[in-house]
């Protein structure tokens, strides 16, 4: 099999270069619908097979570019899924702050979220599958993509909680939140836990956040 074949089977395209020696201008708004296009030929294909339906010549010719222009977007197909589930999250985000969650406390808040947002990745199992197996093999090179879904969900989580000026301690709290949901999540995708311990995880970590609110 030809090397790059090898390494698109194994998922990795071509070798990115390391991040600090990508430049990122601001795009233009072609380079913003071209990437747009990218991220929903990407997602389209991760939900007909998962991880490994996502080849990055079938992206190129579904999003209609050069398979040389993808990869100066994503250098390989797990940048590509980091930054689907990136943009997943965003339009969750949206969604969430037209219609806020219910709760009397941030614990109640946040759980609700976080099993809204679940219930969204179940609905689509084999883009979530791609999503997460990504972020799981993400290494340095793919740093900023990760740290992008870390922040988005950090910010889906304080909003969630409705504290405007969180303590140091509170956001600890809260990526722990974000990191039980991650574990949650994965645990579920691989078979290992029901809807149910799901759950129960979810709302037992946020508990911590009425814990860090009532010991301010």
């Amino acid at each position: 099999m030809p090397a790059e074949a090898e390494k698109e089977k194994a998922g990795t395209g071509r070798p990115a270069p390391p991040a600090a020696e990508r430049p990122s201008p601001p795009l233009t708004q072609r380079q913003q619908a071209r990437r747009r296009r990218i991220l929903r030929a990407g997602a389209h294909l991760a939900c007909r097979g998962g991880f490994e339906a996502v080849q990055m010549r079938e992206v190129a010719e579904s999003s209609q570019v050069a398979l040389g222009t993808l990869y100066r977007y994503f250098p390989s197909k797990i940048h590509l899924l980091v930054a689907v589930m990136q943009d997943q999250l965003e339009r969750l985000h949206a969604t969430l702050r037209k219609q806020p969650p219910a709760g009397d406390t941030a614990a109640e808040r946040v759980a609700e979220t976080l099993m809204r947002a679940f219930g969204a990745l179940r609905r689509e199992p084999h883009l979530a599958e791609a999503m997460v197996r990504a972020l799981t093999f993400a290494d340095r090179s793919v740093s900023a993509e990760a740290d992008q879904v870390s922040r988005r969900t950090t910010a889906i989580i304080l909003d969630a909680t409705g504290l405007e000026h969180p303590t140091p301690e509170q956001l600890s709290a809260v990526r722990v939140v974000g990191h039980t949901w991650h574990s949650a999540l994965i645990t579920w995708l691989s078979g290992r836990a029901s809807i149910a311990q799901v759950r129960t995880d979810i709302e037992t970590a946020c508990r911590l956040l009425d814990l860090m609110s009532s010991d301010g």
